[in-house]
């Protein structure tokens, strides 16, 4: 058991040193010739305008979790399309290929489910005027 994870451990092992020698490097390596230009927040080329604290719609954020969530829901599409083919075979592959008479819908049936409760639940937002940005 133990032997299974060494991999793993000698991975994470060599990028915390690599991540600490990189950065302590970078730091003993350069000097530092703050001026006040240099100082200034940069924001796309432009003069800052406001307040970095000014309160947003909540629209703003409403758009930002529906992104996240579906584009994480699409994500499971990876895995399906790697196991379509088990997925949509009664049985068994033999030799990567279904065989004849053995095909089944399964696989894709059950990917037309979930994009189908992907589509109500994005016409459920569209409907209730979540998208509109005013």
């Amino acid at each position: 058991m133990e032997r299974t994870y060494l991999p793993v451990l000698l991975l994470l092992g060599f990028v915390a040193v690599n991540a600490v020698a990189i950065l302590g490097l970078s730091h003993y390596l350069t000097r530092a010739r703050p001026t006040p230009v240099k100082q200034e927040p940069y924001e796309s080329g432009m003069p800052v305008l406001g307040d970095a604290r000014e309160r947003f719609s909540v629209k703003f954020y409403m758009v930002a979790m529906l992104f996240i969530v579906f584009d994480i829901e699409t994500v499971f599409m990876i895995p399906w399309g790697a196991y379509y083919r088990q997925l949509s075979c009664g049985v068994s592959l033999v030799d990567g290929a279904c065989p004849a008479g053995q095909l089944s819908f399964f696989g894709l049936g059950e990917m037309l489910v979930f994009m189908l409760i992907l589509l109500v639940g994005y016409v459920y937002v569209w409907k209730k005027g979540a998208l509109q940005w005013d």
